[in-house]
């Protein structure tokens, strides 16, 4: 058996940036210093995930708007994916998109129908700058695909349209943050 550090044991959990905060609502800056602050960044991106109970977390959801995102995701086939990307580019989305569930650790505690291709390959490269390419199917694939859109100031609450869409905009509207939430949805 192979022997390796679980990520995000030397991380400290990060508080949760919350739909309508401002740096989730932009694009996020390219990583240029991969130095010891960006494996910092990553450490306590996968122990905020973990605490969260989440599958994915992109940095700007803890405040950071940097490009880098986290995953410990299963694919449809119960596969296993754990990593993380720095300066990811979707590079493909295709296949069959499907309607399916999707929620967001910033978006606490709600989930929608949400349109998603069940292939996707991102591009980028490890805290390390080595390059690093990533191919995910089914519910892995997803999870890039939310990655990247946070990555670039988008939520999944912008892709949920018609009664789905509707219905989790009332449900946006009855949480503590909702208000500010809406406000940023319309803009």
């Amino acid at each position: 058996m192979r022997q390796r550090v679980i990520p995000g044991t030397s991380g400290t959990v990060r508080t949760m940036s919350l739909l309508g905060d401002p740096v989730l609502h932009s694009p996020c800056a390219e990583v240029t210093d991969f130095g010891p602050a960006l494996g910092a960044l990553v450490e306590d991106m996968f122990a905020t995930m973990y605490a969260a109970e989440g599958v994915g977390l992109a940095a700007n959801q803890i405040g950071v708007g940097l490009r880098v995102f986290v995953y410990d995701c299963p694919d449809d086939e119960d596969v296993r994916h754990v990593g993380h990307v720095v300066n990811p580019r979707l590079v493909e989305a295709g296949g069959d998109e499907y309607l399916g569930p999707e929620g967001c650790l910033s978006l606490p505690g709600l989930e929608a129908g949400t349109p998603r291709f069940d292939r996707a390959v991102v591009e980028g490269a490890t805290a390390d700058g080595a390059p690093v390419r990533i191919t995910g199917t089914g519910f892995f694939a997803r999870c890039l695909q939310h990655e990247c859109d946070h990555l670039e100031g988008a939520v999944y609450a912008q892709r949920v349209t018609g009664m789905r869409g509707r219905r989790l905009r009332r449900a946006i509207r009855r949480t503590p943050w909702g208000a500010r939430g809406l406000h940023a949805l319309e803009d």
